[in-house]
Order: structure tokens, then sequence, then C-alpha cells
């Protein structure tokens, strides 16, 4: 710490002397250029949190007073201008830890940073007004109680004075601190000798406007030569500049040359000077800031263009690498973007492709082959904002002809908030695993129509024992046994249920739906009076209309959802089940089956279609009937779906199936006539 304190002493005392080599005799020994306001405010802003900081305070106010008394100074003035210099610098130090942290930091092992926005020019302009004022208001009001009158343009001259060495000589001795550390490299090549041009040229000018002219104001042409600077020379280089012809321009002034040389006020002519010098400074340091600000913003636009870039061609080499085929598509469904895969899925690598519209003519079929209309598109229910679930599409085209079953998930997409919404679609090849699963569940069904056979044995010599055994305890067993076939029939029944619902061969007929619906609703009504369970209360006044439709398949999806609800009623409640229809779009009747149960999770509204699913483990059945509801809708060109009850708790299932003759049920039953059942 001794040896920083030392150096920055030996500094200050320095250029204190140089800059009492520009006093003026009719100022009373006044100096002109203060390189010594600059030093001062970047010693103590580099010390401000040293603990040894009042040393550096003490010895500032020491040296100033010092080399004032060695210049020839009273030693009452000099004393009133150490204690000056001190307020002025201290001042400086403070107000530049709050308004430019960071700026000169005073840890060595940091280093801080140069200048090097413009926004902290204009901040060290503010502070060094400010503490110039502070050290000004001193010297004159000192000045005054030792007899003298200062005049206004004198105390002025002295502001203007310490904040020009500020800008000149403190910018400069932080910017050489960097320079020695090595933080700068010096310009190469044509840079280089365009830097030596502008010093010949400006020595050249400078010499002309103030070492030999001295009648005609050409300063302002000098102007230039600072924009030259500030805009082609590095920012070093161009504060050295600055330091240099500044320092040239006022001594010749001072020696009565150049085009202040003529003013006789000496007050006025060195308040001339320092604002000619202060407004060459300050212009040349505003554009070199603004330049390497520009620089630096274009250095950060090409990083971040070339990071940009390589996470682009990285993206895209993971996309077209993918099995998975993706696609982005705009509001009308064309496609934006797409990778080789997807292309490959859909069977037309050729016209897919940006501004090509994914539609039917791909070959788009349900699962059972019945075609996807338009508006059943998943893309086009993602951009209407709806939940869309993954959905099992069968394309078959003059590239595929032997179908491929690709599964679509589909996502909305944002690029900027309030932007056009687009749709990504990731398509993935699932006609294996369906292979695999409808052997399976053909499988099952074998199984499970091959064991009714041994079932039923079991029923019935159950029952025999159950009779013989009568009123002794062993027949509690049997009980059992008849309880473990029960359920066991139940799951079989369910297996074939679904095995039928998915291969078993349509016969579409008209169902007029409140007949079928009432018939259901006397036997859940027996059924409740003949178990001694609630009684629970049906409203099916809003269901009106009838649809072409498997009459067995319907009166099995309608039992389906009608036990459903039953299941889910909470203990003790009294079923409340409301059945209503209203017609839909393309020719479809839509059935709503509104419950008071306890309804199902959120995150659970597609799961209940799935196989073997069951939401809680004391319901019963096998897990399978809502799937089986599913498949017969699905077969009948239709959807369902499950959601909250909008009037209260509960669940409501909505399925669509086509209406009773009309276009689209008569479509429907001409392909049903001329097509196999799919597998």
């Amino acid at each position: 710490m001794s040896l920083r304190i030392v150096g920055f002493a030996v500094l200050y005392l320095l250029v204190l002397l140089l800059g009492r080599l520009s006093a003026m005799t009719e100022l009373d020994g006044e100096a002109v250029i203060s390189p010594a306001a600059g030093v001062a405010a970047v010693w103590l802003v580099m010390r401000r949190e040293s603990p040894w900081r009042w040393v550096d305070v003490t010895a500032l106010g020491a040296l100033t007073a010092g080399g004032l008394i060695l210049t020839g100074m009273s030693p009452d003035r000099a004393a009133v201008d150490g204690v000056a210099a001190v307020a002025a610098a201290t001042v400086f130090s403070t107000a530049a830890g709050r308004w430019l942290p960071g700026l000169w930091n005073s840890r060595a092992e940091q280093g801080g940073r140069p200048l090097s926005h413009l926004v902290e020019l204009w901040r060290i302009i503010l502070i060094a007004v400010i503490a110039a004022l502070a050290g000004s208001v001193i010297e004159t009001v000192g000045e005054r109680l030792l007899g003298g009158e200062p005049s206004a343009i004198t105390a002025l001259m002295r502001l203007v004075r310490d904040v020009v060495g500020v800008l000149i000589f403190g910018v400069a001795t932080r910017r050489a601190g960097f320079v020695l550390r090595g933080h700068w490299k010096p310009p190469s090549g044509p840079r280089a000798l365009e830097c030596a041009a502008i010093f010949l040229v400006s020595a050249g000018a400078y010499w002309l406007a103030f070492g030999v002219n001295t009648s005609v104001p050409i300063g302002f042409a000098l102007l230039p030569l600072t924009v030259w600077a500030a805009l082609r020379m590095p920012t070093p280089l161009l504060i050295a500049h600055s330091l240099v012809f500044s320092t040239a321009a006022a001594l010749l002034s001072l020696g009565g040359s150049g085009q202040f040389g003529d003013v006789t006020d000496a007050p006025l002519r060195a308040l001339l000077i320092e604002l000619y010098l202060g407004v060459l400074a300050v212009v040349g340091l505003a554009l070199a800031l603004s330049r390497d600000e520009r620089d630096a913003l274009i250095q950060r636009l090409r990083v971040s263009e070339q990071e940009a870039t390589e996470k682009a061609d990285m993206m895209t080499t993971v996309v077209n690498s993918m099995t998975e085929g993706l696609a982005i598509l705009d509001q009308q469904g064309r496609f934006v973007l797409r990778n080789p895969a997807a292309g490959r899925l859909l069977g037309n690598t050729s016209s897919v492709s940006g501004g090509v519209l994914l539609g039917s003519d791909y070959g788009f079929f349900h699962p059972d082959g019945t075609p996807v209309a338009e508006a059943d598109m998943p893309w086009v229910h993602a951009l209407a904002g709806q939940d869309v679930p993954p959905m099992d599409i069968l394309i078959r085209n003059a590239a595929v002809p032997e179908g491929r079953i690709v599964r679509f998930n589909v996502a909305r997409l944002s690029v900027q908030p309030g932007g056009p919404i687009q749709v990504v679609v990731v398509f993935h090849d699932v006609t294996a695993d369906r292979r695999h699963r409808d052997e399976l569940m053909s499988f099952a069904g074998l199984v499970a129509h091959d064991l009714l056979n041994p079932l039923t044995t079991i029923e019935g010599w159950a029952e025999v024992l159950e009779a013989e055994l009568a009123g002794y305890r062993p027949a509690e067993r049997v009980t059992r046994i008849q309880r473990a076939a029960a359920r066991m029939r139940t799951f079989l029944n369910g297996l074939l249920a679904y095995t039928a619902a998915r291969d078993g061969k349509l016969m579409p007929t008209t169902v007029n739906l409140p007949l079928l619906m009432q018939d259901i609703v006397n036997s859940r009504l027996d059924q409740a009076e003949y178990t001694g369970k609630v009684t629970p209360l049906f409203e099916t006044g809003g269901l009106d209309g009838a649809v072409e439709a498997d009459p067995v398949l319907v009166r099995q999806l309608l039992e389906n959802l009608i036990d459903n609800a039953l299941d889910l009623m909470p203990a003790g409640a009294t079923p409340q089940i409301g059945v209503s229809c209203q017609a839909g779009p393309n020719g479809m009747l839509r059935i709503d089956i509104l419950d008071n149960g306890i309804g199902l999770p959120p995150g659970k509204l597609h799961e209940v279609f799935t196989s073997f699913h069951r939401g809680d483990e004391h319901r019963r059945g096998s897990g399978l009937e809502l799937a089986v509801c599913k498949r017969i809708v699905e077969r009948h060109g239709g959807t369902i779906e499950a959601m909250a009850n909008p009037y209260g708790s509960g669940t409501r299932m909505s399925f669509t199936l086509p209406s009773g003759r009309s276009a689209y049920a008569r479509t429907l039953e001409s392909q049903w006539a001329q097509r196999a059942p799919s597998r």
C-alpha cells in the first residue's frame, strides 16, 4: 500500500509543478492548465476503499500546499488551495463511487475498467462540475478572507479549468495505467499510418492556428481534425492526441500568440482557452466512446449471429436425423418447415415442402378405414385452441399402397407474443405397435372365448356343491369360489365385448334413441330395486333423436356409459343422470351424458379410454368398458371425450354418431357394404 501512496504522490507533485508553468502573473500566479486536478481525482478514486485513505487525503493536501509554496505562492494562499484541492478530489471520489461503480476501481486485483460508455462520460462531466464547484467556492471564499477580491470570471475560470483537467489529464492518467498493464494493443499496418498522419496534420494545423496566426479566428477549423481523430484513432491514442495538442494550444495562447493572444483581459483569455479546450475534449471523447460502443455492439451481434448459426445448424442436423417426422404448419395448414422423415412417413416426399397444404389428399383415414374429414384433422382443433390428444391416422396413397398407421402429436406454437399461431406436428409410425396390439387383443378374445366353457363348468359344479353343503360351514368357501368365478366372467365378457367392438361386422340401421334409452333406464331401475341400492334419477327429456348405427353396439355403448356414471357415485348419494342430444356438424348427432358423481381427475380425461384403465382400484369391471365405448364410436366415424360437468360436480361424457338417415350415415352405409372389416 505504501508504494501506491508514494507513486501517486510523486506523480501528483510532478504534474502540479508542470501545471504551475502555465501560471499568469495577471491572475496573481493562477495556473491556466491544471493537470493536478485530474490526477488528484484519479488518486482518491483509486484509493477510496483503502483503509489508508486518510493518509492519501493528508498527503494530497500537504503536497498541494508545499508545491504551491515552492513555486512562489504565499503560504496562507497555498493552504487555502490545498484545502480546496482535497475537497474537490474527495467530492469527486465519493460521487464516482456512487454514480460510476466499477469505473477506475480501487482494488488492485481488479483494476476497474476504463471509460468506455457515452453515459459514463456525461456522468464524469457532471461529477467533475460538482467537485470543481466545491473547490472553486473554497478558493474564492478563502481568497476573500485573505483580503483579495476575485472576480466572477476568475471563479468561473477555476471551475472550467478543473473540469477540463479531469476530462483531459484525469482520463489520460487512468487510461495510461490500463495501457501499461498490457490491456491495449496498438494499431498496425494502414491504421498505424493513418494515426501517424493524423498527428502530423494536427501538429501543422495547431501550429498554424496558435503559433503563426494572430488575427484570424480559425480555431473552428481544428474541430474536423478532432472528429477525424475520434472516428479513426483508437481511444487511447485519441486521449493522447487531446492531451498533447490541448497543452500545446494553451501554452501558445498564454505566450500571446494564436487567436486568443489578443484578448487583453487575462481572466477572460484564460476562460476562453479552457472553454475551447473543453469543447474539443468533449467532442473527441463523445465521438470515440460512441464509436467504441457501436463497435462493441457490432462485435456482440457478430458473435450472437455466429452462435445462432451454429445452433441452427446443429438443430437442423438433429431434426433431419430424427426417425420421427417433424413439421410446422401455418394457420392455413400449410407446411412452413418439415424434416425428411415427415416426407417418408407421409409417403409423398416430392410434395412435402414449404407452402404445400397438409390435407386429406395425402390419403388420411381412421384406423377402421373411414376417411378423416378436413375439420377433424388434429391440427385444425389445435389451431382452434383445443387440447388435442394423440391421434392415430391410417395413411394410404400411391407411395404407401399397403397403408401405414401414423400417430399425430400436435401442439400450438407462438413464436412471438401476439404473432400468428402455428402448429408443431410430430409423426410417429405405430403400424408395428398397433399390429402387435391387435394380435394380442385377438389372442385375448380367443382365450376368453375358450375359457368360458371351463368357467361355466366351474360355476355349475359350484352351484351343486353349494346345494349339497347348505347349512354347513364349508358352504361359505363355495361362495368365495362363486364370487371369483363371477369376476372372471365379467373380465372375459369385457375382452369379448372389446374384440366384438373392434372386429365385428357392423350392421347399421336407424336406432331410436329415446326408446333404447328408456329400456336401459328401466333395467337399471329394476336392478337398483332388486339389489336394494339407492334408486337413480334419470332425465332423458332432451334425448329425441335417432342415429344410423349398429343397434347392438349402440346399446352396449349407452349401457357402458350409464354403468360408468353409476359406478362413480359417492357412497350414499342419489345418482342423477341426464341424457340429451343435439345436432352436430357434418351430419353427426352429439349425445351428452351428465352425472353428479365424484368426477375424473383433470389429467385423466384421456386415459380413461385406454384399455384396462381403472381410475379407482375399488371400481368394478374389467377396465375395458370405456375403451369399448371409444372403439364403438370411432368405428361409426364419431368422437368421444370426457370432461368435467359444467353444471356442478361429476362428469360429462360426449360422443357423436351419424344422425339417422343423414347424408353422412348413407355414405358410411355404402362404405360398410363395400369393404370388409379392417384389422
